[in-house]
C-alpha cells in the first residue's frame, strides 16, 4: 500500500470483508486437515519436519502445509487492514484496536496450533483451536460492521428484545462449543498419519449428541419465540426480520445437515459441510445482535455513493 495514498472508508470496508472472508475459510481449511487425517502430517512446529521448514513427501504433509501456508497469507491481509486503518480518512482509532485484535487473534491461533501438534492432536487442544476461531470471526465481524458506520449508534431495539437476541446468540454459542465435544469423541476427532494413537474425550457419543441437539433446538425454538414477539412491533420488526430469517434459515439447515450426518454415520463430507455451516450460523448470530444498533450512516458497498438511512431509535 503506498504510503502517500489514503483509503476511503469504503475502500477500508471492503478491506475489512475480506478479512472476514478469509478468517471464515480458514475454519473450513483446518477442518480439512482434520477430516483428512493430516492433523500431523507434519511431526514438527513452527517445521513441518526437524530441520525442514518446508516438506511434502505425501498429500497429508501437502494438506497440512496448506493449512499453514494459507494461515500466513491471511496473517499477511490482516497486517494490511491494520496499514489500511491508519490511512484511513478519516482516521478511527476504534477501527485501528479491532484490526490489531485480529493479528493478536491470528498469533495465539498459530500458537495453539503448535500446541495441537506437540500434544498429538488432545481433543482438548484442537477444541480449543476451533473456538479461538470462532473469536476471530466475531471480531472481524464487528470490524467490519464499524467500519461500514459513520457517526453516532443507536440502540433501535427495545431492552427486552435486545436482551431475547442475546439468549439466542448465548445458545448458539452453547451449541457450537458442545458441537466441538461431539467432534472430540467422535470418529473425526483427528487421525494420526504416523500411526500415534489419538485421544479422544472418554463420553458416549449418544450422550454428548443429544446434549448438542437439545441445545440447537431450544435455540431455534427461542429464535421462532423472538419473530413472534416482533408480530406487532412494526418498528423493531423491520430492523430485525431479516437478520431472524438469516438466522432461522442457516439454522435449520445446519440442523438437518447434523442429523443427516448422524443418520449416515458421520462421513467426512458431510462433517465438512457440517463444519463450514457452523461458522455461516454464528455469523448469521452475530450479525443479529449487531443489528441491534444502527449508526446514524452506514455505507452501502454495492453502490459507489450510496448510504442506508439509520433506522428510528426505539
Amino acid at each position: 500500500m503506498p504510503w502517500h495514498r489514503t483509503v476511503s472508508p469504503r475502500a477500508y470496508a471492503r478491506m475489512t470483508l475480506a478479512a472476514v472472508v478469509l478468517v471464515s475459510v480458514i475454519i473450513v481449511s483446518g477442518g480439512a486437515v482434520r477430516l483428512s487425517d493430516s492433523g500431523l502430517g507434519c511431526s514438527d512446529w513452527p517445521t513441518c519436519e526437524q530441520g525442514k521448514l518446508i516438506q511434502a513427501t505425501n498429500n497429508h504433509q501437502a494438506i497440512e502445509q496448506i493449512n499453514r501456508l494459507f494461515t500466513g497469507l491471511m496473517m499477511v491481509v490482516l497486517i494490511v487492514t491494520v496499514l489500511g486503518s491508519l490511512r484511513r480518512q478519516p482516521r478511527r482509532r476504534d477501527l485501528t484496536w479491532l484490526s490489531l485484535s485480529l493479528v493478536a487473534g491470528v498469533l495465539g491461533q498459530a500458537v495453539v496450533g503448535g500446541v495441537v501438534v506437540l500434544t498429538h492432536l488432545h481433543p482438548l487442544a484442537v477444541q480449543q483451536h476451533f473456538v479461538l476461531s470462532v473469536v476471530i470471526v466475531s471480531a472481524a465481524m464487528v470490524l467490519h460492521r464499524r467500519a461500514r458506520e459513520g457517526g453516532e449508534r443507536h440502540r433501535v431495539v427495545s431492552t427486552t428484545v435486545r436482551r431475547h437476541v442475546i439468549a439466542v446468540v448465548v445458545g448458539t454459542a452453547l451449541a457450537i462449543v458442545a458441537g466441538t465435544v461431539v467432534t472430540g469423541t467422535n470418529i473425526h476427532s483427528g487421525s494420526s498419519s504416523s500411526g500415534k494413537p489419538i485421544r479422544r474425550f472418554g463420553f458416549a457419543i449418544t450422550s454428548v449428541t443429544r446434549v448438542h441437539s437439545v441445545i440447537v433446538l431450544a435455540t431455534l425454538i427461542a429464535c421462532l419465540a423472538l419473530a413472534v414477539r416482533l408480530r406487532k412491533r412494526s418498528t423493531e420488526r423491520a430492523v430485525l426480520e431479516d437478520p431472524i430469517s438469516l438466522f432461522l434459515l442457516a439454522g435449520f439447515t445446519q440442523a438437518g445437515i447434523g442429523y443427516l450426518q448422524y443418520a449416515l454415520d458421520t462421513p467426512a463430507l458431510l462433517v465438512g459441510v457440517h463444519l463450514l455451516g457452523s461458522v455461516l450460523v454464528w455469523v448469521a448470530a452475530l450479525h443479529l445482535l449487531l443489528s441491534c444498533r444502527r449508526a446514524d450512516v452506514v455505507l452501502d458497498l454495492t453502490e459507489p455513493t450510496a448510504v442506508e438511512p439509520a433506522a428510528t431509535a426505539v
